[in-house]
């Protein structure tokens, strides 16, 4: 059998009151591509920061080449090789693509940067990995897909042995995904091994060699991708088979009438952001207690027109109607006032306030119900109202008062949906509502989604998983390049089907996307 590269043996890591990592054990083959597996708050994050230098272990051993190693901080497991790269870039924006790669590390000699050799240096490695962007572009005028080739391309410049990606296609687009599998299977020719850390199971078994999962601090099981399929692997994470996580509670759901129109919302080319996708005579209707899924690649426009319906963005055209009546949308608030809901794509950026506390970000929008007099909100309503829905959605918390941000990102999902319920909308637009949280939560986050369906809220459900939107859509929309490209029920979707229409149908005409008779 092959030597492993990386052993890490028998981890320990407590934090106060917390055993993170009990008796965790890790082994890397040279040239593999290794899933780290397991849902928030496993313990995947603790062992990364160990293996990365950010936290030392109270017990255990990491062996690197055959060397006993205890890395005092990140830039000693660097020097050794070891390259992590996280969800959240650490990248500079205002920097260029070859300051950010040899940022700290600048090449020259007497205290000056020779910009040629950095400008060269970088050419190289963007050359290897077929990217084509200058080295002298700033970072901001990047996509998020290039982005993450100039945190990979900067790995490679440190010579690196093993390469830590963290979710790395949460945020691609379906070219970018196939760009960055081409590459991983290139630097594993090259002999370069890979930790690589997914919530979507389909891409371990594209891409992984073998896998380890972990489950509330402890190594529960792993092996070879092939003779492990996605049941097992969820079986081990979760202790119980996806057949079980995604079932709707009490069988087929009841709708009501028609709550909110969308008729022919169109928007022109924003002359400032040349590369945002137009709208183009989008048309739709939901029904008080229908979950209506919208599909489509990404650039369709799906985001564009859940912005659009919420007043964040202005359109040219169309109307916005709610029980028939056209509202004049300015802005959010304006939406808001009439019963219309978002929960964002990007929770962490445009939802949360991660410095606050859970209390605050779940009251946040329900103030005035909350106050006394003009000025002051009541504690004792407050509380009230965060013990509720922690009770309903079950939230956990070690205390409503801690920052939203030490939650797991399926509860911090959770706190957002309960914001909305909080005020009791008509429609709730929930946009990538499961992005980048585990398995479990995913399926908690499915259930509550049915649970506000069945009390009469009209549901737009917008994801990127065809599985997803097929398990909790009682009909779905797709679309294409800004247009509706067609509908059909839930119960009669298959992946090829709606496939077809995301990316190869061309609309005939721009009816309503309409429910139909019920």
């Amino acid at each position: 059998m092959t030597e492993p590269l990386l052993r890490m043996e028998y981890i320990i890591k407590r934090f106060p009151g917390v055993l993170a990592l009990d008796d965790v054990s890790l082994e890397i083959l040279p040239g593999e591509t290794h899933g780290l597996l397991g849902e928030n708050g496993a313990g995947k994050s603790t062992l990364l920061k160990i293996l990365s230098g950010a936290y030392a272990p109270d017990a255990g051993t990491i062996t690197l080449g055959g060397t006993p190693l205890r890395f005092k901080n990140p830039i000693d497991a660097q020097k050794h090789g070891i390259i992590t790269i996280y969800q959240e870039f650490n990248l500079i924006p205002t920097m260029t693509v070859a300051e950010n790669m040899f940022l700290c590390r600048e090449p020259g000699s007497n205290g000056f940067v020779s910009w040629s050799k950095m400008r060269d240096e970088t050419a190289k490695v963007l050359q290897h990995l077929n990217l084509s962007f200058d080295p002298m572009t700033p970072v901001s005028d990047l996509s998020v897909g290039e982005q993450q080739m100039v945190e990979i391309a900067r790995a490679l410049s440190r010579d690196s042995r093993i390469i830590v990606m963290d979710e790395p296609t949460a945020a691609l687009t379906e070219r970018e995904v196939e760009h960055l599998f081409r590459i991983i299977a290139d630097l594993k020719a090259r002999g370069l091994s890979i930790i690589y850390v997914t919530h979507r199971l389909n891409e371990v078994e594209q891409i992984c060699d073998r896998v380890t999962v972990l489950r509330d601090g402890k190594r529960v099981g792993g092996g070879k991708v092939g003779e492990l399929k996605v049941d097992d692997f969820v079986k081990m994470m979760v202790g119980r088979s996806s057949s079980q996580l995604f079932t709707r509670l009490g069988g087929d759901r009841s709708t009501g009438p028609v709550v909110m129109t969308v008729k022919n919302i169109s928007r022109d080319r924003d002359p400032t952001n040349p590369h945002a996708t137009l709208l183009k005579d989008v048309s739709l209707e939901v029904r008080a207690g229908e979950i209506l899924g919208l599909a489509g690649l990404m650039g369709a426009g799906r985001t564009e027109l859940a912005r659009a319906i919420f007043g964040a963005d202005p359109f040219g055209h169309g109307t916005v109607e709610i029980d028939g009546k056209p509202l004049h949308l300015r802005s959010p608030a304006d939406a808001i006032r009439h019963g219309i809901g978002l929960v964002p794509e990007d929770r962490k950026q445009q939802a949360l306030f991660l410095d606050l506390a859970i209390r605050h970000n779940l009251a946040i929008s329900n103030l005035k119900a909350l106050s006394f007099g003009r000025w002051f909100v009541s504690d004792k309503a407050e509380t009230a109202l965060v013990e509720r829905f922690r009770k309903a959605l079950d939230i956990r918390m070690a205390s409503p008062d801690d920052p939203i941000s030490g939650l797991s990102g399926g509860n911090q999902q959770k706190v957002v949906l309960a914001r909305w319920l909080a005020l009791k909308p008509k429609v709730l637009i929930v946009d990538e509502p499961t992005r980048g949280i585990d398995i479990a939560a995913k399926a908690e986050v499915h259930q509550q989604l049915d649970l506000m369906a069945r009390a009469g809220i009209a549901i737009i459900a917008i994801s990127s998983e065809l599985p997803e939107v097929m398990a909790i859509s009682d009909r779905i929309i797709t679309m294409r390049e800004g247009r509706v490209t067609g509908t059909m029920p839930g119960a009669r979707a298959t992946e090829e089907s709606l496939m077809h229409l995301m990316a190869i149908e061309q609309p005939s005409s721009t009816p309503i996307a309409s429910a139909g008779p019920q």
